[in-house]
């Protein structure tokens, strides 16, 4: 608990956290308004002619509980982004800053180090998911009430998907602290992890609907292997048509952290520090 305090400390009186905030607020507020717009369309039916191949997943995507958990976990696209990066900011800045000898000359034990920076960036995390929640448990209502949907606050699968939001910030802080041992560099560290999730995110997509499209739905399996689009998964608020299961976007997201977090600890344990 004593590591977990330092690293917390670390967190506390440098400007990083509330930088991240900063920039996490107006990314939380479009990506309201573009959700608004989305429920504003699904409420309504005006979604313009369906082909009958993807009636059932509009059919799955239009419910009550799926545009209320789409409504409740808004932000989770740059809010997961802003996890990545504290979670490579909380290690990288060591090595940035030249403290990291200091460090582990005052605690030798380096993977006691690596664990206590996990939990202080997985604290962090669901410090972001909370205020999201609030923010989305605020709003969100007043949304559905003017698109005449209901609250859904009732909804046990709305508070799933709630749920597993919050899983998946804490999963991602842990790629993200991963990310930062393998590469030390925090410049190098940040695009990469930018351009691994952005472009990842966007690419994967396209990629997975153009497959689709050719050999068949089953390709939409592969939207697992991305770890950006298994935590869309998480969060879906019904199951959808020829879409992968949401416990199983957990599981793989999980499966990813562990691996991270494992080569993460393996790695400093090795690395020559000075």
């Amino acid at each position: 608990m004593t590591l977990v305090r330092s690293e917390l400390l670390k967190i506390r009186t440098t400007s990083t956290w509330w930088i991240f905030g900063l920039i996490s607020l107006p990314l939380w507020v479009l990506a309201l308004l573009f959700n608004w717009l989305q429920t504003d369309a699904l409420a309504s039916g005006d979604l313009g002619e369906v082909p009958a191949d993807q009636a059932d997943q509009v059919q799955a995507i239009s419910s009550a509980d799926s545009i209320a958990a789409n409504l409740y976990t808004n932000g989770q696209f740059f809010g997961l982004l802003i996890v990545l990066l504290l979670g490579i900011v909380v290690v990288t800045s060591e090595f940035f800053h030249q403290t990291v000898t200091t460090t582990f000359l005052t605690a030798p034990h380096r993977t006691a180090v690596m664990l206590a920076k996990l939990v202080a960036a997985g604290v962090l995390a669901l410090l972001f998911w909370v205020v999201t929640t609030v923010l989305n448990l605020i709003f969100a209502p007043m949304i559905l009430k003017a698109s005449d949907v209901g609250s859904q606050l009732g909804s046990g699968e709305v508070w799933a998907s709630v749920a597993l939001n919050g899983l998946a910030y804490l999963l991602w802080s842990v790629l993200g602290v991963g990310l930062g041992v393998l590469i030390r560099s925090q410049i190098g560290a940040t695009v990469t992890g930018i351009l691994l999730y952005l472009g990842g995110t966007i690419g994967a997509a396209i990629a997975i609907s153009l497959l689709a499209g050719r050999f068949g739905d089953w390709i939409n399996q592969l939207q697992l292997l991305v770890p950006s689009l298994a935590s869309s998964l998480m969060v879906a608020g019904t199951e959808i048509p020829g879409n992968p299961p949401r416990w199983a976007g957990a599981a793989v997201l999980i499966g990813y952290a562990v691996v991270t977090g494992a080569i993460g600890i393996a790695t400093i344990r090795k690395r020559d520090i000075s």
